[in-house]
């Protein structure tokens, strides 16, 4: 089975870096790059870019709240559309950049509280995958499974890349378990290599609860702002492997 390895990547800004990017390229298939809002610039896109190129990863968009101070997990009031602009100015900068590294943007990816809002309301999701359609049609909409994501891209004629976070604890409902709450962060290097061997072996998960639910996932993200996010990168890879799969970039899976 292909499975593909992704993590948000270039989320510092000037000489300010929140990982070894260059290291985790080597690991991972698709990089989700941040577009300036909540991290990343200019010089930090086209480094990204061309790291990804060089690894044979995909490359896409990671678009955020305008929030560096709170690395885009806070939610601001914006309207609708100003949301939808937003959106499209950080897509379309990549898309630029990418471009002109003679590079495809494949996938976008929403980043933290962007993606929550959008979950959350219904109208708001078709709004965002409408404008992505019209703009980049054959886009993939990185989702977690069975989320309003995820239904609005299918809505909107786009495909979907159902997401697995192998740092995040799930409740009973497959919800994220918040950060700041007790367990909603996984550290511990046995309970991450469980984690991913029950998942890929039996596609489910083990809940906070105890509860074991479905988790039908093709894409493993690893947060590169997690500490040690490298180790559990190679951690994560190193089950995959092990387990017989391949890891492969989203667009050699997605169909």
């Amino acid at each position: 089975m292909k499975i593909d390895l992704n993590s948000d990547m270039g989320e510092g800004f000037g000489p300010y870096r929140l990982c070894d990017d260059e290291a985790m390229m080597k690991i991972v298939s698709s990089a989700n790059i941040a577009c300036g809002f909540h991290g990343g610039d200019p010089d930090t896109m086209a480094r990204m870019v061309r790291l990804a190129k060089a690894n044979g990863v995909s490359v896409g968009a990671h678009p955020g709240l305008p929030d560096r101070l709170g690395f885009g997990r806070r939610e601001m009031p914006f309207q609708a559309d100003e949301l939808r602009q937003q959106m499209l100015y950080q897509l379309g900068a990549l898309t630029a950049i990418s471009g002109a590294e003679r590079v495809r943007v494949s996938h976008i990816s929403f980043h933290a509280a962007m993606g929550n809002m959008i979950s959350r309301d219904p109208v708001l999701a078709d709004l965002m995958m409408d404008a992505i359609g019209t703009v980049v049609p054959n886009l993939i909409v990185f989702a977690m499974p069975d989320s309003e994501i995820e239904r609005a891209a299918k809505r909107a004629g786009l495909r979907t890349h159902a997401l697995f976070l192998a740092d995040r604890a799930y409740d009973s409902d497959g919800h994220l378990v918040a950060r700041g709450l007790p367990g909603a962060l996984v550290k511990e290097e046995n309970a991450v290599r469980e984690r991913v061997r029950q998942f890929l072996l039996h596609g489910t998960i083990e809940t906070i609860e105890g509860v074991t639910i479905a988790m039908p996932a093709r894409s493993i993200l690893v947060h590169s702002d997690t500490p040690g996010a490298l180790e559990l990168a190679r951690l994560v890879r190193s089950e995959i492997e092990a387990t017989g799969s391949t890891i492969a970039p989203v667009d050699e899976i997605v169909g």
